[in-house]
This record gives structure tokens, C-alpha cells and sequence, in this order.
């Protein structure tokens, strides 16, 4: 597993993928605008976890997804609205798009959770047919999109979850590298399992380092400390 060519924020992703959703689902009434997509962040069904998201919150996620190209503004008849460009950006195919849109909705889910969650999106024709897309996102040239978690005690079936938002939790990083068997437990799987937790530090370090520079700026002329 390597890293991801982007990295979003929880907030982000659920913005990116209520955007995709309402695309698939709602098609009248997209693109959308900054109320409906608040809107649709903070649903109560089909979210997990379910979000009270501000809509300064929701508009300052839209800003960085359109820096990456993943969200468009236009201009409606009274107030801008907004759509998603994922599949152009990712370079992937629309039951891809569909598919990661449920997972960063829902939070990891097995294969046939993730199946039936999806059928409103996109339909697949037969479980090997999904299982092939997830697969191809799993060695995805630029960087893994999504990985398949080892199995929880007393469960039938692994879950998958998406990686736009970095890496597995450290507990499920670690039960994935330990697996007695498989690839996840072989050293080439732990080394792209360090490497993607140094990528996800550097990332880090570097807002730090940018929210220093801006408090920096923001310094009381009288040198008094910001807040």
C-alpha cells in the first residue's frame, strides 16, 4: 500500500463525496448549491459518521477541492453552485468513483455491504464484477485508493476503506501487518505501510508549519501574543 495521490480531510471527503452522491442520485437538482450540499453533509441516514458541519466549514472544504481540481463552482440564476470532477482528476472509471463516493460516506464496509450501499450509485453486475474495480483501487498506479482490512474477531468477511484520507488507524495498521497470512503480513506490505505514515507526518508537519507562518502574519503590531 503506498500513499494516495491526495490526502482530504474527514470533512473534505464528506464534501467530495455528498457532491458525487447527489450527482448520481439527485441529477435535477445538481449541481448544487451551499445550502443543499450542507445539507447533505449533516443527513442523519447513509453517513457514518454522522456530521453537524457548519456551512463555513462545508464552503472552506469546497475551497481546497477546487485548488485540487476535485469540486467546480458555477454561477446558477441567484447563487453559485457546485459539482465534482473526481473521475477526471483520479483518472478512474465511474463505478471507482462510486465506490469510494460509499465509502467515504459509510466508513470501511465489507464487500457486501459496500455492494448493496451502492446500489443506488452504480450497479454492478455480480459481486467478482465490484470485487475487480476494488482490486484495481487497491494497486492503483499512483498510490493505493483504498485497502481491505484485516478480518475483525467473529466476522465472515474482511472490510474495505477508502485512503483519501490517509492511512488505516494505527490498531487496524498493525493487525494488518502482523496477518499470519496473505500479502498484508509480507515486509513489501510494511514498508508501504511506513512509508505511508511518513508521508501522512510530513503532511502534518507541513500545516503546521503553515498555520505558524499565518499566526505570524496575524502578530499585533505591539508584539502582543495571537490567540
Amino acid at each position: 500500500m503506498t500513499t494516495p495521490p491526495l490526502l482530504l480531510t474527514p470533512v473534505e471527503a464528506r464534501v467530495l463525496a455528498v457532491l458525487i452522491e447527489k450527482r448520481l442520485t439527485v441529477p435535477d437538482t445538481y449541481p448544487l448549491t451551499l445550502n443543499a450540499l450542507v445539507a447533505g453533509c449533516n443527513q442523519k441516514s447513509s453517513r457514518d459518521p454522522v456530521m453537524t458541519l457548519s456551512e463555513s466549514q462545508v464552503q472552506d472544504a469546497l475551497d481546497r477541492l477546487k485548488r485540487l481540481s476535485l469540486a467546480i463552482e458555477s454561477s446558477g440564476s441567484r447563487v453559485m453552485r457546485y459539482s465534482e470532477n473526481m473521475k477526471r482528476v483520479l483518472c478512474i472509471p465511474n463505478e471507482s468513483v462510486a465506490l469510494l463516493a460509499v465509502l467515504m460516506l459509510r466508513g470501511p464496509q465489507t464487500a457486501a455491504e459496500l455492494r448493496a450501499n451502492a446500489e443506488r450509485l452504480q450497479r454492478f453486475s455480480d459481486a467478482s464484477a465490484m470485487d475487480g474495480f476494488l482490486r484495481e483501487l487497491a494497486q492503483w498506479p499512483a498510490g493505493a485508493l483504498v485497502a481491505e482490512l484485516p478480518r475483525q474477531p467473529g466476522a465472515r468477511e474482511n472490510r474495505w476503506m477508502h485512503l483519501l484520507s490517509g492511512p488505516p488507524p494505527a490498531a487496524e495498521a498493525a493487525a494488518q501487518s502482523e496477518s499470519p497470512s496473505g500479502a498484508s503480513g509480507s515486509e513489501p506490505a510494511k514498508r508501504d505501510l511506513h512509508s505511508a505514515l511518513d508521508a501522512l507526518q510530513q503532511r502534518v508537519a507541513a500545516l503546521e508549519s503553515e498555520v505558524a507562518a499565518l499566526r505570524a502574519q496575524l502578530q499585533p503590531r505591539d508584539g502582543r501574543t495571537v490567540d
